[in-house]
């Protein structure tokens, strides 16, 4: 479908709500983040729910999040319900779960409830999804495919500081080969974005359920270690590490992993998903013109080698240490001078 006009997509827009018995209503933006979706809060009354339009053609297919939904819902879970549907146009209509992320309750000096209830609720939620089987059909990458997505950083972040995009071979080969060493068994359900941003505090629900879930719509088969991972080394905040170590060694002893091997995969994962975030904030500057993006970097770049520090991706840091330089303030001006330039 063709991109449409902002008036055409408000038009669309209206008579989807309007179907669905929301026209005419008061709404507000909500969020945005760093695909094209956005969001928008609706009041009715006293009532609210929450359009979210995800234009066709942009690479988030709503009719993911549907199916997604309909699962974790299926296991207990807490994802939105959705109240009605247009999946030809890219609009949901979804149950709001309020305002209580993981991420405004932590910005409390003295968050309620307490930090570790809140990373202790989410980690059981992790166990939780794992022990049931994954829905059929999802995309599950090999370890070459996971390697190659993290080659944004050289092709990315790389460019952006030097102004030269490196050669990868040797570190997409070194990266494929400890993941498929370290991080390369029996396949579960991943969530992908599974941080502080994205989860919700249901106070009024019991046990799992009490963790709402937002932003699965790209879910797919993954190692047990990757949402932990995306927990734990979040880009957006500091987590603690005595609560990164204290929630790993909680999530091992509930799924009785081996600590050790589960430390190596882990710290592979991590790396992995580093690379390509640092490529991924990189390129939302260069391309999509968001800067915002680029003083997240340096927290990106301590948790990259922290990973890099374990003994089992030795050659990938070397690598690393040779290709991507440091994000010194020299280094983050030049890629916010750039940005939006690669349009």
């Amino acid at each position: 479908m063709a991109d449409l006009a902002p008036s055409d997509r408000e038009a669309l827009a209206r008579a989807f709500l309007a179907q669905a018995g929301w026209g005419d209503v008061r709404r507000r933006h909500l969020a945005g983040d760093a695909s094209d979706r956005s969001y928008q809060r609706l009041q009715r009354g006293t009532e609210t729910a929450v359009l979210m339009d995800a234009p066709p053609g942009r690479g988030d297919d709503p009719a993911d999040f549907v199916a997604i939904a309909a699962h974790l819902r299926g296991l207990g879970l807490s994802p939105p319900a959705v109240l009605a549907e247009d999946l030809g146009h890219g609009f949901l209509l979804l149950e709001d779960l309020g305002d209580a992320l993981f991420a405004r309750l932590l910005m409390a000096s003295e968050p309620v409830p307490a930090e570790a209830e809140l990373y202790a609720a989410a980690t059981n939620v992790l166990v939780h999804l794992q022990r049931s089987p994954a829905p059929a059909g999802l995309p599950d990458l090999a370890a070459q495919d996971w390697a190659e997505a993290a080659a944004f950083a050289p092709d990315w972040y790389a460019l952006a500081a030097t102004g030269e995009r490196p050669d990868t071979m040797r570190f997409k080969a070194l990266l494929a080969e400890a993941l498929a060493r370290h991080a390369d068994g029996p396949r579960v359900l991943i969530l992908r974005d599974y941080h502080a941003e994205n989860l919700l505090w249901l106070p009024g629900r019991r046990g799992v359920a009490r963790v709402g879930l937002l932003d699965f719509q790209l879910a797919q088969m993954g190692q047990p270690g990757y949402d932990l991972v995306s927990l734990l080394q979040d880009a957006r905040r500091d987590v603690p590490e005595e609560m990164e170590r204290a929630m790993m060694a909680r999530f091992v002893a509930a799924t009785a992993a081996d600590p050790e091997a589960f430390a190596a995969s882990y710290a592979v994962l991590g790396a992995q998903r580093a690379l390509r975030i640092l490529g991924i904030f990189a390129r939302l500057c260069l391309v999509a013109g968001k800067p915002g993006y680029v003083a997240l970097i340096p927290r990106v770049w301590g948790q990259l080698w922290r990973n890099l520090r374990h003994p089992a991706l030795a050659p990938l840091a070397e690598e690393c240490r040779a290709l991507l330089p440091e994000p010194a303030l020299a280094v983050l001006e030049r890629i916010r001078a750039q940005c939006g330039r690669m349009r």
